[in-house]
């Protein structure tokens, strides 16, 4: 597995963990106050949607010419990128809120109560809030796996990789039986936004026709260059807010 590979599988295992924490604090919220059969029928329903993006989208994808390939998906990794980095800073810097899952799950528990009920086995409000859920916090994740491994045509790996995220993240669930209020989400956040703004940024000047010198071996340079700038902007937005 090469480096390039390497970050790919990485930065989507984190993208996904992320998503999949924040998409199972939902579900249990809705599973355990209303009906889990009709929230896992959510889940599965929402989960085929996102493997036809990613199958349709893979595909449409592949079949354009490489450089133009490249600079696409550079484009969109650097806005995926950027936009998870500027969350991540905000909240580094104490000018946002951190994301809490117990206060997720609580807001998503009275709100599944105080819904209207129907008569029946099915439930079509757990059903339709895991489906929306999931779906909308997987749609992303769905865009990246499939930008990373257009761009390596290993759309496989990088499928894989959001597939052991959404398995150790169910794992953690089924052991904790609570939301995953414990995982540095947005720690993590920080580290997938490094990541794809600095694989974006790589792409875009190869796609452009640049020549990056060591080729792949850039990354190593270019990946501690986005870290250390980030983590400047959060130190001179503490200062700032300090003052």
């Amino acid at each position: 597995m090469s480096g390039a590979e390497l970050g790919l599988a990485v930065s989507v295992f984190l993208a996904c963990a992320v998503e999949a924490v924040e998409a199972l604090t939902i579900v249990m919220a809705v599973g355990h106050t209303r009906s889990w059969s009709s929230a896992l029928a959510g889940v599965g329903a929402a989960v085929l949607a996102l493997a036809a993006i990613v199958a349709v989208l893979g595909s449409a994808l592949t079949s354009l010419p490489f450089d133009e390939l490249r600079v696409l998906i550079g484009a969109l990794l650097l806005l995926f990128g950027l936009q998870w980095l500027r969350k991540a800073i905000l909240r580094a810097a104490g000018l946002k809120a951190l994301h809490d899952e117990r206060e997720t799950y609580g807001q998503e528990s009275a709100a599944a109560k105080a819904a209207r009920r129907s008569a029946g086995a099915f439930d079509p409000y757990s059903f339709t809030i895991s489906l929306k859920g999931v779906f909308l916090e997987g749609l992303e994740v769905a865009l990246i796996v499939v930008t990373f491994g257009a761009n390596q045509h290993r759309i496989a790996l990088a499928t894989a990789a959001a597939g052991a995220a959404v398995a150790v993240v169910i794992a953690g669930g089924l052991v904790a039986r609570a939301p995953l209020a414990r995982v540095p989400e947005n720690t993590m956040k920080f580290a997938v936004g490094v990541m794809l703004s600095s694989f974006g940024v790589f792409w875009v000047f190869e796609g452009a026709g640049a020549h990056w010198p060591g080729g792949d071996a850039a990354l190593l340079g270019i990946i501690p260059g986005m870290l250390i700038a980030s983590i400047a902007v959060v130190l001179a937005l503490r200062r700032g807010a300090t003052r």
